[in-house]
């Protein structure tokens, strides 16, 4: 399940997306995660789901692999939607006794499912498609406006990229630990949950020392080559707006349009 977390990663490739400039990208994604947040019928999740399967099609990046994201969550989703089918009160579809499941529980249950879904695929776009300095660039240069009320805005730009970059490094470290921890006779499946829960105890001391390790080799490395923050920066890639940012903002603008119709207007 651990491989299964393509959020921090990057395909390489020349797709429109791949060439689109980073603050485009960003902006775009901000957008539709505050749109998903207003839909609330299932004709605008379909419609939101179309629009994401022609951005993996452009992208592209195989559908499969960008699916694969959803599973280490979906234990998450399934566990939230059996409480909301248990617990939201409205008519009842199937009466069990003790348990009673509503046609408002099963249908809030599924509109959140969508949602974390849909959530999470847009955010592992933005990540598959941009490189770890082109997103710290483009988060610099959409916040620039902060470094007039003293805010530093290359630090937490490199910070946010750098945390983004390093989940699947650490998903993968994790994942050795576990087999090797694993090997020497740990047992991680039995017991209850509080067991189990110890049981990890192995794996999260070697992590932290592994995770700190690494810090402290990419601070080193980042002080052998006169890394100073933004303080005389320069790069070697500048961001330029072009005609793929033109298309892809159109494209998105005609379905936020759509949406928006579907939902307030139908």
């Amino acid at each position: 399940m651990l491989k299964d977390i393509t959020l921090g990663q990057y395909i390489p490739g020349d797709s429109l997306l791949h060439r689109a400039d980073p603050r485009t990208k960003i902006v775009i994604v901000f957008l539709l995660m505050t749109i998903l947040f207003m839909v609330d019928s299932f004709a605008g999740f379909g419609l939101f789901a179309l629009f994401m399967l022609l951005v993996v099609v452009i992208s592209d990046i195989p559908l499969r692999f960008t699916l694969k994201g959803l599973k280490p969550v979906m234990f998450i989703v399934l566990f939230t939607a059996v409480i909301n089918i248990l617990t939201v009160k409205g008519h009842v579809w199937l009466d069990l006794g003790l348990v009673k499941v509503t046609r408002e529980g099963v249908e809030i249950s599924v509109k959140l499912a969508l949602r974390m879904s849909l959530l999470i695929m847009s955010a592992s776009l933005l990540t598959l498609t941009s490189t770890p300095i082109s997103l710290t660039d483009g988060l610099e240069k959409l916040m620039a406006p902060l470094k007039k009320i003293g805010i530093p805005v290359h630090e937490i730009s490199m910070m946010m990229t750098i945390a983004l970059r390093f989940i699947p490094t650490l998903m993968e470290e994790t994942d050795k630990i576990i087999k090797a921890q694993s090997a020497r006779g740990a047992d991680f499946d039995t017991g209850n949950l509080i067991q189990k829960a110890k049981s990890f105890i192995p794996v999260l001391v070697p992590l932290f020392v592994s995770a700190f390790r690494r810090a402290e080799e990419l601070a080193t490395a980042m002080e052998a080559r006169c890394y100073r923050g933004s303080e005389g920066r320069t790069r070697m890639k500048q961001l330029k707006l072009t005609g793929v940012d033109l298309v892809i903002s159109s494209i998105t603008a005609v379905f936020v349009g759509a949406v928006l119709y579907l939902e307030f207007f139908l």
